[in-house]
């Protein structure tokens, strides 16, 4: 094990809303004194300048930002293994780059920081390769962990309906499983990191679609009702989003809805299923 030791807070800060800070977040952004900012490209620019904002607007003291440039990937299609392949691959190339800054850009007496969107440990690579940089003797790193609102608690706000059905279970699952998943238990399923349309595979008048891209940011975009009805409109809401901003992020839930109880949530007072599939 290395004698060299660093210091790092791995803070959530959030799906978007500059507001979704938590006292708990402002607090380490505080105590902080280099911020290593994960740069995505140009093309998502607006996603590294509200780190920016973030830190510029509640650190104290002096301090650095060291800009990392996030290592590409092949984001072709492919199948499970290969997938897992590149994954692995990305995240050692990656590790690589976090190893480095760290032991050039934070002495042992300092305390560094990776803001991270949404919460730490939710289909985010942040603490496993911290972790895999800690096992392979290369840094001891003291790690300590902020928690941070989803993009999940985001979304099931915005849509003003609560994420489980009395006595059902939950999924939680990247679109690439979603197939082996379906709807057998009648379960919930929340779906991220879709690149495709998985909401397409499912099938039924009886199940609800709640969508939502951009969750938390001025750009929020929002959708809601039977999926049979609005699948349509989504696609071309992403299509017309990803040609305008280049980039997309989006997560959404599907209920399956068993007739007469309506987990779907109360319509509004006014509300009709053309404002729910509007996003109003």
């Amino acid at each position: 094990m290395s004698t060299e030791r660093r210091e790092v807070l791995v803070i959530g800060i959030g799906a978007g809303d500059p507001d979704h800070l938590t006292l708990q977040a402002v607090k380490a952004i505080r105590r902080a004194d280099v911020f290593f900012v994960v740069g995505k490209g140009p093309h998502k620019a607006s996603l590294t300048d509200l780190r920016h904002r973030m830190i510029e607007e509640h650190a104290q003291g002096p301090y650095r930002v060291v800009e990392v440039e996030d290592p590409s990937r092949d984001r072709r299609p492919m199948g499970r293994s290969d997938y897992t392949a590149v994954i692995q691959d990305w995240r050692e190339r990656r590790g690589e780059i976090f190893e480095t800054v760290m032991r050039e850009e934070l002495t042992a007496t300092e305390t560094g920081a990776f803001l991270v969107w949404g919460d730490p440990s939710l289909y985010d690579s942040t603490l496993g390769i911290l972790a895999d940089i800690e096992a392979r003797g290369a840094l001891s790193v003291s790690m300590e962990v902020i928690p941070g609102i989803t993009s999940i608690a985001t979304l099931t706000a915005r849509h003003r309906i609560p994420l489980n059905q009395v006595s059902r279970p939950v999924h939680i699952t990247p679109a690439r499983r979603l197939a082996d998943i379906g709807r057998d238990d009648g379960g919930d399923i929340v779906v991220m990191l879709d690149a495709g349309e998985s909401f397409t595979q499912l099938a039924g008048d009886d199940v609800w679609i709640y969508w939502g891209a951009y969750l938390g940011t001025p750009d929020e975009l929002l959708v809601a009702g039977p999926l049979h009805e609005v699948s349509d409109h989504i696609r071309q809401v992403r299509a017309e989003a990803r040609e305008r901003h280049g980039w997309i992020m989006d997560t959404y839930l599907l209920r399956v809805i068993d007739p007469p109880v309506r987990g779907a949530g109360p319509m509004a007072p006014g509300e009709t299923s053309e404002d729910r599939r509007n996003g109003c």
